[in-house]
């Protein structure tokens, strides 16, 4: 049985190389001349160019990884409430964290309003696929 061609296969450059440009200019918002410069003090001289090709034909690729990647939800979370102030009026902040400290939702209301965190509440639970305990 044949092992398929790699995915970078005819490249000049090697995986590690490409792999790295892409997720600097995806990851970072660097632009191409500042990766450019940036392999170039590790010694790999390559165009902005052949970056922006290099990130057009294995952008998507990497995106979908990274998303797959994702850590899910957890099945717990938890409703925090605090009161910040925007430009010297006070306002009522509500978060919703799960168990891994990942930010679920968030809502931002002027006065207290146990209605609105409740329709929170459920927007996060049907996100997360839980049941709210009572």
């Amino acid at each position: 049985m044949r092992k398929p061609k790699s995915l970078y296969h005819g490249h000049r450059f090697p995986a590690s190389v490409i792999s790295h440009a892409v997720r600097w200019y995806f990851r970072f918002q660097l632009s191409l001349r500042d990766i450019e410069e940036l392999l170039f003090e590790r010694g790999v001289r390559v165009s902005y160019e052949t970056i922006r090709r290099w990130c057009d034909k294995f952008g998507a690729g990497f995106a979908h990884r990274v998303k797959a990647a994702r850590r899910k939800p957890g099945s717990t979370w938890h409703l925090d409430e605090m009161f910040v102030s925007l430009r010297g009026e006070p306002y009522l902040l509500w978060r919703a964290v799960d168990a891994h400290g990942a930010e679920l939702d968030i809502l931002l209301q002027k006065r207290r309003d146990t209605a609105a965190a409740n329709g929170s509440s459920i927007t996060c639970c049907a996100r997360t696929r839980c049941h709210a305990r009572s």
